[in-house]
């Protein structure tokens, strides 16, 4: 943010006493840096990137969250690698589906209004309240979601303050700003009612990381089967989905190695039983 005066000193709202919101510090004092955008003339929503599929599911130690690389422009790969799951603190994460630039330029004010928070008030969000404050950016966005540049991520996120104990949850969005939380598992984006129907046959709330890794792969390679917008394991090219775990340690990205071995196994066992693993009974 610019300094109010020539001489580079900061500018008198910083050191005023006021709210623990950085959305809400920046809509009075520099409301342009806001997530605002409208489609230039003649252009249609289709002609901007658009990324699907993402996924979330609780495991044995807590909660872990992937997607897929790939990204549309109407009928047009517009990317192949993008990464749609990206950590928004040490607890949680957020993966996104919808218009990329906006998607991606929410994260990055969510990342702050988190880190805001937890300094001004010197203690972290809970994690409902991380949620609710998603939700309210994405409220934010509304009218660009009636031009089509609508943004529904995934929050997951490992609850630390869980009566219990520690846990995994996922929470969902609309584009208006609903939130909604999830057990089990969810997927959001074109290809999420494929994900969803090989998750509904393979979760189980026991599975180990390794179990719960390969139940995300399986899940994204039969939506991308089906849904031309999402994007399988491109083996010749060493692209993978990204799938992320968060448990009482923290945020982690598996390794791309460990992401290529699970997916050259489930492309493996896929040549012997091409429409995946059934359910367990």
């Amino acid at each position: 943010m610019a300094a109010s005066d020539h001489e580079g000193r900061l500018g008198e709202e910083f050191f005023t006493p006021g709210t623990s919101s950085f959305t809400e510090f920046l809509a009075a004092h520099r409301p342009e840096l806001l997530v605002t955008r409208t489609l230039p003339e003649g252009v249609r929503a289709a002609e901007v990137p658009h990324g699907t599929t993402i996924l979330a599911l609780t495991y044995r130690d807590g909660v872990l969250i992937a997607g897929d690389r790939r990204a549309t422009m109407g009928n047009l790969i517009a990317q192949r690698d993008l990464e749609k799951v990206l950590p928004a603190d040490d607890h949680t994460a957020v993966a996104i589906a919808g218009t990329v630039g906006i998607a991606l330029d929410m994260v990055r004010l969510y990342q702050v209004e988190l880190a805001h928070f937890e300094k001004i008030e010197g203690t972290p969000m809970t994690l409902t309240a991380k949620a609710a404050r998603l939700a309210a950016l994405i409220r934010q966005n509304l009218a660009q979601a009636m031009q089509g540049l609508a943004v529904v991520p995934l929050l997951a996120g490992y609850d630390t303050a869980a009566p219990g104990g520690g846990r995994g949850r996922i929470f969902s969005f609309d584009a208006a700003g609903g939130r909604y939380e999830k057990h089990g598992f969810h997927a959001e984006g074109s290809g999420s009612p494929y994900a969803r129907g090989a998750l509904k046959k393979l979760f189980r709330p026991d599975m180990s990381r390794d179990e719960a890794a390969l139940a995300a792969l399986q899940a994204l390679y039969d939506a991308a089967e089906d849904d031309s917008a999402t994007g399988g394991p491109d083996i010749p090219r060493r692209i993978f989905p990204v799938v992320s775990v968060i448990d009482e340690d923290g945020y982690a990205r598996l390794a791309e190695a460990e992401t290529r071995r699970l997916s050259l196994e489930m492309v493996e066992r896929r040549q012997a039983r091409p429409d995946g693993p059934t359910a367990r009974v």
